[in-house]
């Protein structure tokens, strides 16, 4: 069955623009690092020819200094839903929450609560925890069923007029449940409290439209779906209304008013670039550029389409397969509800897991008991999920014995 999904897959020729994936590897894990684009190499190495090495220091002047709006802009229009001058590449998913977090919270003032799930990636609840003893505040926990979300209903119970801040993910990093952002935003707004969408496991992979529904501040990494490679740096969002209102704390050359002045004290920019702080890494970006021109090619819509199909594949195939041996799904079964991963649970997991990467089938692990796959859209295809989840079911039956 897989060879005719295969056939008829209108996005299967991408599949060859990647580095290696028609290698006999089974690549699961493209929601934490995704493959390399073949023109990438050849462009790094024109840029340190050519640009790096010719330009020097003219770069500046020439391109890198704009490169983080230019790009930012371009991820806004393809995958975000966003308009100009609202988003902008600068450091790590870690930083740019801190500052997004420290930022919101003294926008309102008066406010003593930040609301967060405790099934939120650890960053995000690290990082809110952090803010909130900084700046005297009380955390107050929303508790999810971990195979699902966050839900209208959990979010309306737990905000107020305390609430200054309410940190959501789009898909749950474990489960892949996609939250309904638009209705999630305006319950928030409804509070009075300002809401940050950490888009990291749903930007490039679901569509966003971040004006439309009128999100306030919007985090992401673009190594995973975007393509960026390990370590490429994070996205920022911010709505053109709150522009003049956030003043994040880390106070950098870049950010500033008039970056060359070099003055006494520090004035923040207008307008987005206020929300970087130093030197952008201008060769972490380049990859990012080379996917994005590949996102908008296709057509975010399109990618979500595959996006659906793989996941549908890989929860019927694992039914069949998977199920007889106890594995069940811990992810949502309406593909309306996932994001671009699937997490079957079975106690054995974690060992299934290491020994699958010495077989050269690459997912990852999650507690509890989580064997997480993310399909990359375009460059996955049906026959390597098949291909994986066999081998989840020969590693398997091997390590309970009943082989």
């Amino acid at each position: 069955m897989n060879a005719a999904l295969d056939a008829a897959d209108p996005l299967a020729a991408y599949r060859d623009r990647f580095v290696a994936a028609e290698s006999p590897l089974v690549y699961f894990d493209g929601n934490s690092l995704g493959r390399p684009l073949k023109v990438t190499g050849p462009r790094l190495a024109e840029f340190v020819e050519a640009e790096w090495g010719g330009r020097l220091i003219r770069g500046w002047d020439e391109s890198w200094f704009e490169l983080p709006s230019t790009i930012g802009d371009d991820l806004g229009r393809i995958v975000l839903g966003a308009a100009p001058g609202q988003t902008i590449i600068g450091d790590s998913t870690t930083v740019l929450l801190y500052k997004s977090m420290r930022a919101a919270v003294a926008a309102r003032p008066g406010r003593t609560e930040i609301v967060i799930d405790r099934d939120n990636f650890p960053t995000d609840r690290y990082v809110a925890q952090g803010v909130a003893e900084e700046c005297g505040l009380t955390l107050r926990w929303i508790d999810v069923d971990l195979t699902a979300g966050v839900t209208a209903d959990l979010v309306e119970a737990a905000v107020g007029p305390a609430t200054a801040l309410v940190v959501l993910s789009q898909v749950a990093y474990r489960s892949a449940w996609l939250s309904d952002l638009p209705e999630l935003t305006r319950i928030v707004h409804d509070a009075g409290a300002l809401v940050l969408w950490d888009l990291c496991h749903s930007a490039g992979s679901v569509p966003v439209q971040l004006d439309a529904a009128d999100v306030d501040i919007a985090v992401g990494c673009t190594y995973k779906y975007l393509n960026g490679g390990p370590g490429s740096p994070a996205f920022v969002y911010v709505a053109e209304r709150l522009l003049d209102k956030l003043f994040q704390p880390i106070r950098g050359w870049i950010g500033a008013d008039d970056p060359f002045l070099m003055g006494p004290t520090y004035v923040p920019a207008t307008g987005i670039r206020r929300m970087l702080s130093g030197t952008p890494p201008i060769i972490g970006m380049l990859a990012l550029q080379d996917m994005l021109g590949l996102i908008d090619e296709v057509g975010v819509d399109a990618v979500r389409a595959k996006s659906l199909a793989l996941t549908s594949y890989a929860v019927e195939v694992a039914d069949e397969l998977l199920g007889p041996a106890g594995v069940v799904l811990a992810s949502p079964r309406d593909p309306a509800l996932r994001g671009g991963h699937v997490t079957f649970n079975h106690p054995l997991m974690r060992e299934v897991t290491a020994a699958l990467w010495e077989r050269d089938v690459i997912p990852d692990y999650r507690d509890p008991h989580g064997l997480r796959i993310g399909l990359s859209p375009l460059s996955t295809s049906f026959g390597e999920v098949e291909r994986g989840l066999e081998t989840v079911l020969s590693v398997l039956t091997d390590a309970s014995g009943t082989g």
